[in-house]
C-alpha cells in the first residue's frame, strides 16, 4: 500500500487563483511523495487500465463486531408474525437481517475482494474515528488509525466526528506523537504500548479552514498512481460540520461549500495532469421506503429497505437528500463520488452539470458493507472512462476473521480492562432509549436518567446555584442499558463503565447557564423549526421536575415544579458542550449568559448511576413530555 509523507500546510498553488476564487484557500497538497503515490500492481496496457475501488464509511472505531441494530444488515423482508414491535400487527413487514460488520471481518472481506484485482485502492468517507466504543476510544482512538493502517486504507476525508477531540487532535492522528494525559486520567490513555506512529493512509480536509493562516488544516487533494494510472482524491467533510459538533472542536475553523471547494480544485489536479477524479465527502443520502406486498393477505407495506434495493434494486434516494445538490453541482470532470454521515447503503446514478450520470456511493456504517468498484482508465485520455465505472455494496459477512486485526484488537482488550470492567451501579431492568422505553411524545427512560444525571452533577454548580433544568440530545444516547448484558461477568443488572460509556461516547462536557423562559421555549419550538424542519422531530430529554407539551408543530404549557415557565425569569440550566454550542439545529443554546464549564458527562452519568448502589435504579413513568 502506498505510505504518506508528512503532513503539509499552507502549499499555495501558483496560478490557480483566478480559476480558484474564493473557494480556494491556501491548499495543502498530500505533498511530492503521497501525492504522486507509489504504483501499485504490475505495469498495465497502454490503453485501457482495469482499476478496482473499494470504500466504505462511518467505521467510527468498530475494531470489535457492532451489537445489536448496529451489527445487522437488511436482506429481506417477512411477515411480522412475532410482533416484533410489540404494535399487534403481524401482517405488516419485519426486516430479515444478516450480522456483519467488525474491523477483524471488514480487514479479510477488503483482502478476499482484492484477489484478482492487481490494480486497487481503499478509501474512504470519513468518520472513521469518534464515536467510538471504549475500546478505541479509550485510548483516542489510536488503535482504530492502527487497524486502519494493517487493512491497507490508502486515503480518506474527514467527517464531522473527526473533530471531536478538536481539528490539532486529527493533525495528531495523522503525524503520529503521543499525548500527555496523565497515564489514563479521565479513563483515556494515549500510546500505552509506548509510541503511536500515525496513519499510514493520506487524511483530507479540502474545504476546512484554520481562519488564523488561511490553510487547510490537512490536505486538500491526493494523487494516487495506479500502475501509471493517475487518480486525483478530493476530500471533504459537510460544510454544516459546525453545527453538529462541540464548538470547541471547530473552534478557529471555517468549513466551505462543498461545490465550490471540489469545483475549484478541479483545475488545480489538471494542471499536475490528472484528469481521472473522485471525491470523497462526508454528507449523504436516505434511501426512500422499499414497498413490500404481504404474500399471504396482499396487503402493501413500506419496509426499511435493503441493503441493495437503492438504486440497483429500483430504489431512489429521498429528494431532500443532502447529497443530491452537491452531486448535481460538482464539475463534470469529477469521475465519481464516495459519500457517508448519514450511515445509509446506496448505489445510485446522479447526473452531473452536463447532464451526464455519475455513481455516487455510500456503504452503511460500522464496517458492515463495503463498496465494490471497478473502473476502467485509458491512458491516452488520462481519465475514467464514465460508462465502465460499475459498483455493488458487499456485505461484510463474519466468516473469516483477519489475524492482524483480531491480535490487535486482543493488545488493546487487555489494555482497556481496567478501565472498562469497572463496575459503576446497578439497575433493576432494562433502561431504553426507544421501542417499549419511549412514549409518544418522544421521552425515553435513559433520556430521563441521562438528564437527571446532568442535573445532579455537582461540577456545574457555580457560585452555589444549581441547575434547575437539565437537556439532553437524543442523539447522543447511543445504545441501551439492559439488564442481562454481562460482558465482563459481572452480574445481572450491573453496569460497568465499558457499558456507560457505550451510552455516552463522545466525551462531551457538562456546561451550565442562565436562560430566559422565553428562550428555553425558543429552544423548545427548534425541536421542530429551522434546520430541524422535516427531520421527523429532535426531541430534547429533560430532567426530572421539568414538564412540556406539544401538538405537531405547536409548544403547548411549559412548567416547572408545576408551575407555568415565565418568559422574563431566569432559570439555570445544564447541558452539554455540544447543545451550548448551538449543535443539532438549537441555536438558542448560544445565548445563555454566565456560562460555566464542569466534568464530563460521562462522569455525571456513572457518578448518578453509582448514587444509586445497592439497590440499583429503577426508570420511573414517562410523564415530562407529552406530544404527537
Amino acid at each position: 500500500m502506498s505510505r504518506r509523507t508528512s503532513r503539509l500546510t499552507g502549499v499555495t498553488i501558483a496560478g490557480i487563483a483566478a480559476l480558484a476564487m474564493a473557494a480556494a484557500p491556501a491548499i495543502a497538497s498530500s505533498g511530492s511523495g503521497a501525492g504522486d503515490g507509489a504504483a501499485k500492481g504490475v505495469k498495465g496496457p497502454h490503453g485501457v487500465l482495469d482499476i478496482q475501488l473499494l470504500s466504505f464509511n462511518d467505521f467510527h472505531g468498530n475494531l470489535e463486531p457492532p451489537s445489536g441494530s448496529s451489527g445487522r444488515i437488511v436482506v429481506g423482508h417477512a411477515p411480522d408474525t412475532a410482533d416484533v414491535d410489540k404494535d399487534k400487527n403481524t401482517d405488516e413487514p419485519a426486516d430479515v437481517t444478516v450480522d456483519a460488520g467488525g474491523a477483524e471481518y471488514l480487514a479479510s472481506n477488503l483482502e478476499a475482494a482484492r484477489k484478482g484485482h492487481p490494480n486497487t485502492l481503499t478509501v474512504a468517507a470519513g468518520d472513521i474515528v469518534g464515536a467510538s466504543p471504549l475500546l478505541s476510544a479509550a485510548f483516542h482512538d489510536e488503535p482504530t488509525v492502527l487497524a486502519m493502517n494493517k487493512l491497507g486504507l490508502d486515503v480518506t476525508s474527514v467527517g464531522n466526528h473527526e473533530f471531536d477531540e478538536g481539528y490539532k487532535e486529527i493533525q495528531r492522528l495523522a503525524d503520529g506523537g503521543c499525548i500527555n494525559d496523565g497515564d489514563g486520567a479521565n479513563n483515556q490513555n494515549s500510546c500505552p504500548t509506548g509510541s503511536f506512529p500515525g496513519a499510514s493512509y493520506d487524511i483530507l480536509a479540502a474545504n476546512v479552514i484554520e481562519k488564523s493562516s488561511g490553510n487547510t488544516i490537512l490536505p486538500a487533494y491526493s494523487i494516487k498512481n495506479v500502475n501509471g494510472a493517475k487518480i486525483g482524491f478530493i476530500g471533504m467533510t459537510l460544510k454544516d460540520t459546525p453545527n453538529i459538533v462541540t464548538a470547541s472542536g471547530v473552534a478557529g475553523l471555517e468549513f466551505t461549500d462543498e461545490v465550490k471547494t471540489a469545483n475549484a480544485l478541479v483545475p488545480v489536479l489538471r494542471s499536475k495532469g490528472v484528469k481521472a477524479i473522485v471525491v470523497l465527502i462526508h454528507q449523504g443520502g436516505t434511501p426512500a421506503k422499499q414497498p413490500w406486498t404481504n404474500p399471504t393477505s396482499g396487503n402493501a407495506y413500506l419496509a426499511n429497505p435493503t441493503y441493495d434495493y437503492t438504486c440497483q434494486g429500483g430504489g431512489n434516494l429521498t429528494e431532500d437528500s443532502a447529497i443530491l445538490p452537491i452531486a448535481k453541482g460538482l464539475d463534470p470532470e469529477i469521475d465519481m463520488i464516495v459519500s457517508g454521515h448519514t450511515h445509509q447503503p446506496y448505489v445510485c446514478n446522479v447526473p452531473d452539470p452536463a447532464g451526464k450520470d455519475r455513481l455516487v456511493t455510500s456503504a452503511s456504517s460500522f464496517g458492515r458493507l463495503f463498496t465494490e468498484t471497478t473502473l476502467k482508465y485509458n491512458f491516452q485520455t488520462r481519465d475514467i472512462l464514465r460508462g465502465t465505472v460499475e459498483a455493488t455494496n458487499m456485505i461484510v459477512g463474519r466468516d473469516v476473521k483477519d489475524p492482524i486485526q483480531t491480535a490487535l484488537i486482543e493488545q488493546y482488550k487487555e489494555l482497556v480492562r481496567p478501565i472498562a470492567s469497572k463496575v459503576i451501579g446497578h439497575i433493576t431492568q432494562d433502561v431504553l432509549k426507544g421501542g417499549a422505553g419511549i412514549n409518544a411524545g418522544g421521552e425515553s427512560q435513559l433520556g430521563d436518567l441521562i438528564a437527571d444525571a446532568q442535573l445532579a452533577d455537582p461540577s456545574v454548580v457555580t457560585g452555589g446555584e444549581k441547575p434547575v433544568i437539565a437537556f439532553m440530545n437524543p442523539g447522543g444516547i447511543r445504545a441501551d442499558l439492559t439488564y442481562a448484558t454481562s460482558p465482563y461477568g459481572e452480574a445481572p443488572g450491573d453496569i460497568t463503565y465499558d457499558e456507560a460509556f457505550t451510552v455516552q461516547p463522545f466525551n462531551n462536557y457538562l456546561v451550565s447557564m442562565t436562560l430566559t423562559g422565553a428562550q428555553i421555549k425558543e429552544i423548545l419550538n427548534q425541536q421542530w423549526t429551522g434546520s430541524n424542519a422535516g427531520s421527523g422531530k429532535k426531541i430534547l430529554q429533560v430532567s426530572k421536575g421539568f414538564s412540556y407539551s406539544y401538538s405537531g408543530t405547536t409548544l403547548g404549557p411549559v412548567t416547572l415544579n408545576n408551575s407555568p415557565l415565565v418568559d422574563t425569569q431566569s432559570y439555570r440550566i445544564v447541558t452539554n458542550n455540544f447543545l451550548q454550542g448551538g449543535g443539532d439545529g438549537f441555536p438558542s443554546f448560544l445565548k445563555g449568559s454566565n456560562v460555566y464549564y464542569g466534568g464530563l458527562d460521562i462522569d455525571a452519568f456513572a457518578n448518578y448511576l453509582t448514587s444509586f448502589n445497592p439497590t440499583g435504579y429503577t426508570p420511573g413513568s414517562l410523564n415530562r413530555i407529552s406530544g404527537s
